[in-house]
């Protein structure tokens, strides 16, 4: 039977997930902050709120009535989710989630506190007074976020004492919604730092997508691979740490886990309980299913035979330098002469600094060098410029 699915954001992210969901054969309702962002112009129709607005979201959830609300990104109401739970729709992955989720505190104290998950130390301030305090506390060099952001906004790292004053007034600019409390983080030397996509299904067990491997600037992802090198015994850790962590939340989706992987082990990072931006290598038919097919699937309550690595591939974003309205791109066509490449420009209509624009996603069979595919992605990525209107 066709359901009636609200997405709660409507990024390049969510517009992946529509097109899943409408070859699946649902009716999807866009919400977003703005006209034309990218999944709206793929779905039914769309609505435009704010979603910190919480009188405003319950307004179109009574309007349109949908079985499954998806929240997409982090600044939204959640809090209403439970009254929506108990009008019988179903949040995905479930109101606990999304509330837990979208708010760093929530996650890590859950991560930390009450599943003993190995963590970075850190600590929380919701003045000067007390970053600084909590700097002094974890150490220099140490990693400052804000609870609620979203692709790297307000992140930065504390490597000297001149730069806490500087990383606190970053941070609360780059604070999304309604809270001003930040996290300060022990700067952990990792090896490498892997996106563990990790599927659990209304019925089934939990399912694991093979580790993602990916670099981040400014707190936000630049590439990824996958597969990414992990040794069996780090990456029975990880899977153990994210079953534990998703089982704790409830809810079925796919969970986009991080983790540093370090001499001393796996150390869990961070959570998103939707499809993840390093992700978007799956475009590249590395798997049987993307992860945007995984999500429609899992939360659907459709099954998953199992997921399997058919090729490797990597991804690389291009990045807007400057603000504008709806771009052109060219080097496109360059681009494309290549083999086993392709393009996703998101249509975004507007740009701004480090906007993420369009991704390139390259593959080759499972037993070639993933290292070259990276840097094939990535240099293709710098060919496409942006032509700013």
């Amino acid at each position: 039977m066709q359901k009636k699915i609200m997405l709660l954001g409507s990024g390049e992210l969510g517009k992946e997930l529509v097109i899943a969901l409408q070859r699946l054969g649902e009716y999807v309702i866009a919400v977003d902050s703005y006209t034309s962002a990218p999944a709206m112009q793929v779905a039914h129709t769309f609505e435009v709120i704010n979603m910190l607005d919480g009188d405003a979201l319950d307004k179109i959830v009574t309007k349109h009535k949908p079985d499954l609300i998806v929240p997409e990104i982090e600044a939204i109401r959640t809090e209403r989710f439970y009254d929506y739970e108990k009008q019988g729709i179903t949040v995905v992955p479930s109101a606990k989630a999304a509330n837990f989720t979208m708010n760093r505190k929530a996650i890590r104290d859950l991560a930390s506190k009450t599943l003993g998950l190995r963590t970075a130390k850190y600590q929380y301030a919701t003045t000067l007074e007390e970053f600084k305090v909590a700097v002094s506390a974890v150490g220099i060099p140490c990693v400052v976020k804000p609870l609620m952001s979203s692709s790297g906004k307000g992140q930065s790292i504390v490597k000297t004492e001149s730069d806490i004053e500087k990383s606190w007034t970053y941070a609360m600019e780059g604070s999304r919604g309604d809270s001003k409390e930040i996290i300060i983080e022990e700067f952990i030397k990792f090896d490498s730092e892997i996106t563990l996509l990790t599927v659990t299904q209304k019925e089934g067990p939990t399912l694991f997508c093979p580790p993602i491997g990916h670099r981040q600037e400014r707190g936000d992802y630049q590439e990824s691979w996958q597969p990414c090198a992990i040794s069996d015994k780090d990456l029975k850790e990880a899977q153990s740490m994210a079953e534990k962590v998703t089982r704790e939340l409830t809810g079925a989706g796919i969970w986009g886990i991080e983790f540093f992987l370090t001499p001393n082990g796996v150390y869990f990072s961070e959570l998103s309980p939707r499809p993840h931006d390093t992700g978007m290598v799956t475009l590249a038919n590395t798997q049987n299913y993307n992860e945007f097919e995984l999500h429609a699937r899992a939360i659907l309550g459709l099954p998953i035979p199992e997921i399997e690595l058919i090729k490797q591939g990597a991804s690389a974003v291009v990045l807007a330098e400057k603000e504008g309205g709806l771009p052109a791109y060219t080097g496109v066509v360059e681009v494309l002469k290549n083999t086993n490449t392709d393009i996703k420009i998101f249509n975004k209509p507007t740009t701004r600094p480090y906007r993420r624009m369009a991704v390139v996603l390259c593959n080759d069979q499972v037993n070639a060098d993933v290292i070259k595919t990276k840097e094939k992605a990535m240099k293709l990525a710098v060919q496409i410029k942006l032509v700013y209107s």
